[in-house]
């Protein structure tokens, strides 16, 4: 018997075909709104919690609370120096303290000039090393930053590809800096984060010699020994700085940031844009929703008649009522495959021009079945409780007045 159902309202909704399909277009853009872009931030946020999980555990980046929007130390009231380096290193458990700077320079290259950051990097091999790792790069042309490279640079990616400069920037190719020349020794590999791929990289004593700085650091990052508890070597360092500086617990004018807290950050970002994406797709859902009431409506006036017939013939109540159901909950269906369907391949389409555009794989599509299959019973839900009050009109005509409509 449900069989006849279902058969009947597939054709009254081809019977109906342009109509149907404008009630549809409401649901599936919905359902493809949620799907697309669901499964685009599932991507990203696995991308991204993936290059914070391959920074390892056992880094800490020590900051001074800042004041404003700015690089890291750029607007922090209280500037890291070389006694705060020195206090961190009596901290028990640190393998090693690596304090770097962050500023915006001017950058000049073929008689053009514009601005972007440039970041330290230590002077020793080894510590090198370890901040090559921290930040999980690599070289795609020259080679890396080395202790003996002093008047020397390494760019981020995105300074291959830039047409700002009206001249493609090379190897061995000289940079202008605050109007001094540094030779570029390597362009590094499109990496996870757009900040690295817009970066000058140089060392210590070179950047401090081009900004005059003596003893200043914005940010301090620091590995710590393995088999030691990470959180505690946190507490350990913030109790020491506290103590030196004269601060109150929850009163501190600066941070140190743990592996969990970046993760953590990330995560209720991302969490919270998946709120309103979800809520603007629902807004979608429900005009959807009133789109199938208002179809199913008319569909009951326009079938006076026929279920006047059906009724005369011994059709009930709960046939007429099932009959409508079926029509208004095959729509929110139809609606949800065709939206799970579009809203994949959306998904797959902005993933592939946003990472060809950024010259990056970080954007990448994450196909949850359980996401898909809920979006089109959702979908198939709306349909049949937006068809049920037009669904109980018909079902309570009367067989008289029902044929003489």
């Amino acid at each position: 018997m449900l069989s006849k159902y279902f058969f009947l309202a597939v054709k009254n909704i081809k019977k109906r075909e342009i109509r149907s399909w404008l009630t549809l277009l409401g649901i599936f853009i919905g359902i493809a709104a949620v799907v697309s872009l669901i499964s685009l931030g599932a991507g990203l946020q696995s991308a991204v919690l993936g290059q914070f999980s391959s920074l390892g555990t056992d880094k800490l980046i020590v900051m001074n609370a800042e004041t404003g929007f700015g690089p890291p130390g750029s607007t922090a009231i209280k500037k890291l120096n070389d006694h705060d380096v020195g206090v961190i290193k009596q901290v028990n458990g640190l393998e090693k303290v690596i304090p770097r700077l962050i500023r915006v320079n001017s950058v000049e290259y073929n008689r053009i000039v514009g601005y972007g950051f440039v970041v330290s990097m230590p002077e020793e091999d080894k510590n090198l090393e370890m901040v090559y790792e921290t930040l999980n790069i690599d070289v795609e042309q020259g080679r890396k930053l080395t202790e003996d490279d002093k008047g020397k640079v390494v760019l981020g990616h995105d300074y291959a590809k830039t047409k700002d400069f009206e001249k493609d920037i090379e190897v061995g190719k000289n940079l202008k800096i605050q109007g001094k020349d540094f030779e570029i020794i390597g362009i590094l590999e499109p990496a996870g984060t757009f900040q690295i791929n817009s970066v000058v990289f140089m060392l210590d004593s070179d950047m401090k010699n081009l900004l005059k700085i003596e003893d200043e650091w914005d940010l301090i990052n620091i590995k710590v020994k393995e088999g030691e508890n990470v959180e505690k070597v946190a507490e350990d360092i913030k109790e020491k700085i506290r103590k030196d500086r004269g601060e109150k617990e929850g009163e501190e004018d600066f941070s140190v940031q743990t592996p969990s807290q970046a993760i953590e950050s990330v995560k209720t970002i991302l969490n919270i844009v998946n709120l309103i994406i979800v809520g603007i797709a629902a807004i979608s859902l429900i005009v959807g929703g009133i789109g199938i009431a208002n179809t199913m409506y008319t569909s009951v006036l326009e079938r006076t008649r026929e279920i006047g017939v059906m009724k005369a013939i011994g059709a009930k109540n709960s046939d007429i009522l099932l009959i409508f159901l079926f029509e208004s909950g095959l729509l929110g269906l139809i609606g949800g495959v065709i939206g799970a369907v579009l809203g994949l391949g959306l998904a797959f389409g902005l993933s592939n021009a946003a990472n060809t555009a950024l010259g990056t794989k970080l954007i990448e599509v994450s196909i949850s079945w359980p996401l898909l299959c809920s979006s089109v019973l959702f979908s198939l839900i709306v349909g049949i409780i937006s068809g049920v009050l037009p669904a109980i009109q018909g079902s309570k005509l009367k067989p008289v007045e029902a044929l003489r409509g």
